[in-house]
């Protein structure tokens, strides 16, 4: 019979941890949460003081009954669930439900960052008391996300549609990405020129200068005619080298992981989703088995937000840096990160449980996902440690008549970090400064012999939509829910229909458009991004006992129950909207109303029911209906024999049978290539703007979309599964490309 009983959440790290404490121990996995608040009905007395009910998870009464069984007959009982918030309640809830069978027995809590011998045991040598405040702030926000899940969504589905949903951090988050799409939407593009002359000096090679400056104030050059009359005056200047600015400059390495910046490197550089992210980051936390040394946590805990690191840490991966790069990459002092003021102190930053581990030793028993994620830990966490990368940086000012030219170009001179690691950066960051690599060794005041000049035009850009790793770096900036959810709200707000992503950006749906304005006018404190931080912070002051769960949902409910109530009649009711056109129907001549169906606006017969006509449009620029032609296809209704026509619907555009309603076969527009992440076909949609792209068939299964074409693969050069047909403005020919952009293959088209 064991002796003490250990209870953690998950079965693979309920092996690891049994493995280090040996016989005297049993360790029983919880699977996750125990207990919740109802799934069919609100489980909160809002009249009494919020008091939440708890029940028993459908399907996890027989896991308890078992937990108890063990506790009533151990000596010990330790709670080990993860070191956070849901963690605490886990453990809240299973230590209610021993105490309530075995009263005198001593139930402990348990904390530990990693998932190693020497962590463990040294946890179970200083338990401790379950954290009240901690257990507090959980159920706040559980209860707030209760109340505006379950208040606000029964609206919705009066108001639009069943199966819609709202959410406290997931309708910010919507909000966020309604209003890139608004300011992309509203953008005018604004021309200019840009000079560049190509130059010569005393030695070699020819370099590169750009035109900065017209009689000492920044150059703008409008339009091509202004390009080429300064072109032509820059023919007869005389070019002179007036000044040379030479520094030594150095780039400093990045911190250890924490949550969101891991979610956004694993983006940028791996192309996983937050969700994915962080499924292979709690497999490498709970253990992965090494051949002889058996279950192994390879990394700490990964949900956190300090780039604190354990001094023992520091010692090992400095011995570490010093044997494998030398010392000259070793500080002298270990380098320090200051965590944002409102981190939570209590975990390390992510990095690996041993330096005994390296990349490649494990490779061969990880697989590929779980092997590139830990790579990725591994030199981060190594060159963050490893001393700054040293540049020699030069300058040339150059002058010509009234004009001044600047050349700029950098030797790394010590790579530093950088011979481990480089910190990816988003698409606009990247196109930062583009810097000669080398310059000649000129002189101040000498003649430059001018090669050539290029005029080149240029347009501002919109403002870029959101990447996962770009969305995910804004919630976290605005102070917008934690990065531990980052994930689940992603994939909510895709499964919804609130956005698509397409080619990794996010595209917000013309359901999200209509869903976000109601709530933004129905509920405009709920809706507001200063709002939802401050609650973020609340949470916070309530887990350092600094502020009672009962006063921030008393202060949150007394304005929501007032907005709820004016919603509640004053809400635009989308189902019932008929907004008469001067359009007639083809069939009877009734004038024709716009609808809003399961798959957005459409115009219907006002004669409805008796005559069940129904057209898309499109509305122009200053607001015209415009009827869409009736694309008809050469295909044929496999059931009547009759022209199949092309219909937009939730997910797309298909095909359907022209004599709906007596027929309704359907059959998605397949492009002949299967998807490269399922075993679906890749198919021809729209979005709600009427841009085509292509998805797999089997959305919202599986969401991988494309916008360029798909033709059959692989790619000869890295093996992708499909490869994409591209047009090229600027050379106005179409060619074959890999959609990796890492992999950059490209070829004439056939």
């Amino acid at each position: 019979m064991a002796q003490s009983l250990v209870i953690v959440e998950s079965p693979a790290k309920a092996k690891t941890i049994k493995k280090y404490l040996g016989r005297g121990y049993q360790v029983m996995a919880s699977v996750g949460h125990v207990k919740d608040l109802p799934e069919k009905e609100l489980g909160v007395d809002i009249e009494n003081d919020f008091e939440p009910t708890y029940v028993i998870i459908k399907g996890k009464q027989k896991v308890l009954k078992k937990i108890i069984e063990s506790a009533e007959k151990a000596e010990n009982v330790f709670l080990a669930p993860d070191p956070d918030r849901e963690g605490e309640a886990i453990a809240w809830h299973i230590g209610e439900e021993i105490t309530k069978k075995a009263k005198k027995k001593k139930v402990h809590r348990i904390l530990f960052n990693e998932i190693t011998e020497g962590a463990i045991k040294e946890a179970i040598k200083h338990p401790l008391a379950i954290d009240k405040h901690l257990f507090e702030a959980q159920q706040a926000r559980r209860i707030l996300d209760r109340l505006v899940g379950y208040k606000i969504s029964p609206i919705l589905w009066k108001k639009v549609r069943r199966g819609l949903s709202a959410g406290r951090v997931q309708s910010v988050a919507v909000r966020i990405i309604c209003e890139r799409e608004a300011d992309i939407a509203a953008f005018v593009a604004k021309e200019y020129w840009s000079i560049v002359a190509h130059l010569e000096g005393s030695k070699e090679p020819i370099f590169e200068a750009k035109l900065v400056k017209f009689k000492g104030e920044n150059v703008d050059i409008p339009a091509e005619k202004n390009a080429k009359e300064i072109a032509s005056e820059l023919t007869r200047a005389k070019f002179r080298l007036e000044k040379i600015t030479k520094s030594e400059r150095k780039r400093n390495p990045t911190p250890p992981f924490i949550t969101s910046k891991l979610q956004q490197e694993a983006a940028r550089k791996l192309g996983f989703t937050a969700r994915k992210t962080m499924a292979m980051a709690q497999q490498l936390y709970e253990g992965v088995e090494l051949g002889e040394a058996g279950l192994v946590g390879l990394i700490t805990y990964m949900r956190t937000d300090s780039p604190r690191v354990s001094d023992s840490a520091l010692e090992a991966v400095r011995a570490y840096i010093a044997g494998r790069y030398g010392k000259e990459y070793v500080p002298s002092e270990p380098n320090r990160y200051k965590s944002k003021r409102s981190a939570q102190d209590a975990h390390e930053a992510i990095r690996p449980t041993s330096m005994e581990h390296p990349p490649e030793d494990v490779e061969k028993y990880l697989e590929r996902d779980a092997f590139r994620l830990y790579d990725l830990i591994w030199k981060r966490f190594v060159a963050s440690q490893m001393n700054p990368a040293v540049f020699d940086a030069t300058t040339f000012d150059i002058s010509a008549n009234d004009y001044s030219f600047r050349a700029t170009g950098q030797i790394m001179r010590f790579a530093g970090f950088i011979a481990v690691y480089m910190e990816g950066v988003d698409e606009e960051q990247a196109k930062a400064e583009e810097e000669n690599p080398t310059l000649p060794e000129l002189s101040e005041g000498e003649e430059l012999k001018l090669i050539g000049l290029d005029p080149n035009q240029h347009f501002t850009q919109p403002p870029p939509r959101f990447t996962e790793a770009s969305l995910v770096k804004e919630l976290e900036e605005r102070g917008i829910g934690r990065p531990s959810t980052y994930a689940a709200i992603l994939s909510t707000i895709q499964d919804k229909d609130y956005a698509k992503k397409i080619e990794g950006r996010f595209f917000s749906t013309e359901l999200g458009t209509l869903v976000n304005d109601l709530l933004i006018k129905s509920f405009p404190e709920i809706l507001d991004v200063g709002f939802t931080a401050q609650m973020e912070d609340e949470l916070d002051e309530i887990e350092e006992g600094k502020r009672t769960w009962l006063a921030t949902l008393n202060a949150f409910y007394v304005p929501f129950e007032k907005s709820l109530k004016n919603a509640a009649t004053q809400m635009r009711d989308v189902k019932k909207q008929q907004i008469e056109t001067e359009h007639t129907c083809e069939k009877c001549g009734s004038k024709m109303v716009i609808k809003w169906g399961r798959h957005g606006e459409f115009l219907a017969c006002s004669n409805y029911p008796d005559c069940k006509t129904t057209r898309e449009f499109k509305r122009t620029e200053d607001g015209e209906i415009k009827i869409a032609e009736k694309r008809t296809t050469e295909e044929k209704c496999e059931k009547c024999g009759s022209p199949m026509v092309v219909k937009r619907g939730r997910f797309g555009e298909f095909l359907a049978c022209s004599k709906y309603p007596e027929c309704k076969t359907t059959k998605s527009i397949g492009v002949g290539v299967k998807c490269p992440e399922c075993d679906g076909e890749l198919v021809q949609r729209r979005t709600g703007r009427g841009k085509t792209f292509y998805g797999c068939s089997k959305y919202p299964k599986c969401k991988f979309a494309l916008w360029n074409k798909p033709a059959p693969g692989p790619c000869p050069k890295c093996g992708y599964p499909i490869l994409t047909e591209k047009y090229l403005k600027k050379t106005n020919e179409n060619i074959i490309a890999c959609p990796q952009k890492e992999c950059g293959y490209t070829s004439e088209k056939a």
